[in-house]
């Protein structure tokens, strides 16, 4: 295998030294476009900046390949969680973690490490390849923004791969849920709790009545509930008339998930009802689920792919949403792959150099099943 590990690892070093936290994208971004033009890739922007109101745009470079050959796609995203300013990264044992006082940004810059590795690599192989296009994302940690923003009509690819899950190299996504945000707005009648309260109905009674009343947590092994917010009141002398609850709802099982979030809303809305109260709820499916096969396309790539480096590949499925999610829901078939990063979004997020260095190893695997058909 021809990964460069020493010029992988500075690349990932040097990229997570770059602040980057979500919403905040635009010191990083151009440095992504100069280095993929510097490759020779032809680099645009989607121009979703003002749509969006983040720091960047998405961006989208093209390594032209064989036009014989079926072009594919890769997609990291370019934001990170907080802490995320000021990281230094050390590299400890064959592991690569932080000081302790940030995260590292392994999520996902990893993965963008990654690419331009596979980039490199290719180019010094001389190897005749398929054509390949790369999307790094805006916002993926603030809800999926930037994916949801792209337009996919700019793809050629019919499917592809985002490289944006943690844990050992040879894992497979196969499927990822459906997940809906539910606003509920509880009204109920003011009062002074001192002098009247009989004479008030509580807004916060009403929605622990309903909250007490509702399937939350494991609803089965495919589903997930959860009241996340809770905000509203004035002061302890009053009755508290108005709250607002921010919940969600989950399932691998778009008919479930669906099931779950009509449940939470009626049980809002009938329980104010009894108290006298009233409740209005909102629903907005935030993105859409998939479910593969081992049958399909995407995952049999990426199966073939993870064989020819010796490991067993590992179907699984994901409680969270990723970019992946909203690929697929725009009709280009798209699974995630893990990358060898553990404990993400905490101070304690690390990811050992063999496992990045095994993840590059995968992306030109994937390149090289796909060339060879």
């Amino acid at each position: 295998m021809l990964i460069n590990e020493e010029r992988l690892i500075q690349r990932f070093v040097d990229l997570v030294k770059i602040d980057s936290e979500t919403k905040q994208e635009e010191a990083i971004q151009p440095y992504l476009k100069s280095e993929f033009e510097k490759l020779g890739l032809e680099v645009t922007e989607d121009q979703t900046k003002g749509e969006t109101g983040f720091g960047a745009n998405n961006l989208i470079a093209v390594l032209a390949g064989d036009d014989s050959l079926e072009t594919i796609f890769f997609s990291c995203h370019m934001d990170t969680v907080m802490p995320g300013k000021n990281i230094q990264p050390i590299i400890k044992d064959d592991v690569i973690q932080t000081d302790g006082t940030t995260i590292l940004g392994a999520d996902d810059k990893a993965g963008i490490a990654i690419l331009f590795e596979l980039i490199q690599t290719l180019k010094e192989s001389e190897m005749v390849h398929c054509p390949i296009e790369f999307v790094i994302t805006v916002g993926e940690e603030s809800g999926l923004v930037g994916a949801k923003a792209f337009d996919v009509k700019q793809l050629s690819a019919n499917y592809g791969f985002v490289l944006d899950t943690g844990g050992p190299v040879g894992s497979i996504t196969v499927g990822s849920p459906t997940q809906y945000r539910i606003e509920a707005l509880i009204k109920g009648v003011t009062a002074h709790a001192g002098v009247a309260p009989e004479k008030g109905i509580s807004a916060v009674q009403i929605a622990a009545n309903a909250i007490h009343h509702m399937k939350l947590g494991r609803i089965d092994e495919e589903t997930t509930a959860n009241i996340g917010l809770i905000s509203g009141g004035t002061a302890t002398n009053i009755v508290m008339d108005r709250l607002e609850v921010i919940a969600e709802a989950r399932s691998l099982s778009k008919e479930a998930c669906e099931n779950q979030v009509n449940h939470m809303k009626s049980t809002f809305e009938t329980i104010a009802s009894e108290m006298g109260g009233s409740a209005v709820v909102l629903t907005k499916k935030n993105y859409d689920g998939y479910r593969f096969t081992k049958e399909t396309q995407v995952v049999q790539v990426a199966a073939k792919a993870i064989m020819n480096l010796g490991i067993r590949p590992n179907y699984q499925t994901s409680g969270g949403g990723s970019d992946a999610n909203i690929f697929n829901g725009k009709g280009k078939p798209t699974t995630n792959l893990s990358i060898g990063y553990e404990k993400i979004h905490t101070v304690h997020e690390y990811i050992p150099t063999k496992e990045l260095k095994k993840a590059a190893e995968l992306a030109y695997q994937i390149v090289t099943v796909v060339s060879s058909k």
